[in-house]
């Protein structure tokens, strides 16, 4: 497999396509059912049919790669579909998110604790990161067994 950073973003295209399709007809349907930019770097991810075998379609800058997976038993488990005016939505998904359906585990089901998250910057925050308050101040940090050098 390969290593992808915290920052790449992953597409989940929810409606089933051709499996088929090659370069040219993955990047269409960035383009088509997505609407992002094929260019961007970010992975794109087309479930088939069936929901054994998928396609994760990405730029590497200076060429277009393709990475499969097919199941000989069971199903991967997407996203839930999402419908809007009769439209498939794209669900935009995390790194953790894509090493579990890959894996085999339900995203739906397991349990994921509570992490900072930070907003776009197109978008605006809707709470902001908890600062410490006035009397936090006034306390000692912890030292963790370790003591000032005194001189």
């Amino acid at each position: 497999m390969f290593n992808l950073s915290a920052s790449v973003k992953i597409f989940v295209c929810t409606k089933p396509i051709d499996m088929r399709r090659s370069f040219d007809g993955l990047f269409s349907l960035v383009e088509e059912l997505i609407h992002q930019d094929p260019f961007s770097g970010s992975l794109f991810l087309f479930r088939g049919r069936r929901g054994d075998f998928i396609k994760i379609l990405w730029w590497d800058l200076d060429g277009w790669a393709i990475f499969a997976k097919r199941l000989e038993i069971g199903t991967f488990r997407f996203p839930e579909v999402k419908f809007v005016d009769g439209q498939y939505q794209t669900v935009e998904i995390e790194r953790g998110d894509l090493l579990l359906l890959l894996e085999g585990i339900d995203v739906q089901s397991a349990k994921k604790s509570h992490r900072y998250r930070r907003q776009n910057q197109d978008q605006h925050p809707t709470t902001p990161p908890k600062l410490p308050s006035q009397k936090d101040q006034g306390r000692k940090r912890p030292t963790h067994g370790l003591e000032p050098i005194k001189r």
